[in-house]
């Protein structure tokens, strides 16, 4: 796609990763990495990764999902079970910056891609591990997807604190939430390497990220010793904490500060709620959080959608409306940033892309569009293979078909 040679790229121009993952956490992260200009080599098996074969899709191997997570990348297809498939591989990891996968360690260590066996390929190669467990627990070699890291990490019980049973949330939060955090790690090891000219090793368990990450907020009276208090943080466990409805609609709204609520009370025209010793300070708010926000239904009801958000935009309160995920598509500040953004795939036709929200001010004016289309299965297996001195007459020997 790379309309323009002399168009900047990103920071990580320069930077070559080696991607074996599936699915989303580690496609995504390297997605990210690619959409800030990586030269990220996605190698896959020859039946290609199962997102590939999702619904909905044009054609086979080109799912939306594989649409969405491919962009920025070049495909790569190698039997790892050959002769021929690993020799290519290690070909490539010589000329990488970054190896990451997700496969389960026993697997890597039986392939030979275990972190020091990579390592005596390209000794200073940054080498992330990403899936559901850490290492050094008894879990460690377990199957894990998305759903499951939910239950185990916490995020399912959640759901109880509003007086329901556990629940997946609707949102594939654990993989998104973990490929997030491997984009930092990575580029914080290729920062270190520039430094010290020494590469690293990362790990990113699925279970203990999640589980830090509910813990920011949740471990509340536990982070004392002895506690002094329960897990959870009071504000956002009470099950009045929700969308409140409308006289058109369902809004969202939340005072925060003291000035917010002084101007939320007179708003609403209940002054006497100003001076409720419940409601004076955070600290009281937090404490009492059942009760006012169980006020608030009440409260809004008698109003519009407009009205309310007319008054927290004047007044600086935090207020939104609630979006269906359609309504994004026609929302005035997501159009005028270009957020979904109109393309046409060379084989897939016309299609949308969601522009990287991320914006460097040395990216010019097309930053966050994709500078390659996601590719089909294996499209780059022979360009890839040349740059590391493969001739035509040696790809036969890989028999990806």
């Amino acid at each position: 796609m790379q309309t323009d040679p002399n168009r900047p790229l990103g920071p990580l121009d320069g930077v070559r990763v080696i991607d074996l993952t599936s699915v989303v956490m580690g496609p995504l992260a390297t997605r990210m990495l690619g959409d800030m200009g990586a030269d990220v080599i996605r190698v896959e098996n020859p039946g290609g990764d199962i997102l590939r074969h999702y619904e909905p899709a044009r054609s086979p191997g080109m799912s939306a999902l594989a649409i969405s997570m491919n962009r920025n990348k070049r495909s790569v297809v190698l039997d790892l079970k050959t002769d021929a498939g690993m020799r290519a591989l290690h070909d490539l990891i010589a000329t990488a910056d970054v190896f990451i996968t997700t496969m389960r360690r026993s697997a890597l260590v039986r392939l030979g891609l275990d972190d020091a066996s990579v390592r005596t390929i390209r000794p200073d190669v940054v080498y992330c591990v990403a899936n559901g467990y850490g290492s050094n627990g008894p879990s460690a070699d377990k199957a894990a997807y998305d759903d499951v890291i939910q239950a185990a990490s916490g995020v399912s019980d959640l759901f109880t604190f509003s007086g329901g049973d556990p629940q997946l949330m609707p949102t594939i939060i654990a993989d998104k939430v973990c490929g997030l955090h491997i984009v930092p790690a990575i580029t914080a090891a290729l920062y270190r390497r520039a430094m010290t000219g020494e590469g690293d090793s990362i790990e990113v368990p699925m279970a203990e990220v999640m589980a830090s990450f509910n813990l920011i907020e949740h471990l509340g009276g536990l982070t004392f010793e002895p506690p002094i208090g329960p897990f959870s943080y009071a504000r956002v466990t009470t099950p009045n904490r929700r969308p409140r409805r409308t006289r058109d609609g369902w809004v969202v709204i939340l005072p925060y500060s003291t000035q917010n609520w002084r101007d939320f009370f007179e708003f609403v025209s209940r002054p006497e709620l100003i001076d409720d010793a419940r409601f004076a300070d955070q600290r009281s708010r937090v404490a009492n959080s059942d009760t006012l926000y169980g006020m608030l239904d009440d409260l809004v009801a008698d109003f519009t959608t407009s009205e309310l958000l007319d008054l927290c935009d004047a007044r600086s309160i935090p207020a939104a409306a609630v979006m269906s995920l359609e309504d994004i598509a026609e929302d005035p500040h997501f159009a005028a940033v270009d957020l979904l953004h109109d393309d046409t795939h060379p084989t897939e036709g016309p299609y949308r892309v969601t522009r990287d929200p991320i914006r460097f001010d040395s990216r010019g004016d097309e930053q966050g569009l994709p500078h390659r289309h996601a590719p089909r299965l294996g499209e780059h297996t022979a360009e890839v293979l040349a740059e590391v001195g493969w001739k035509p007459e040696d790809l036969a020997a890989l028999d990806t078909t």
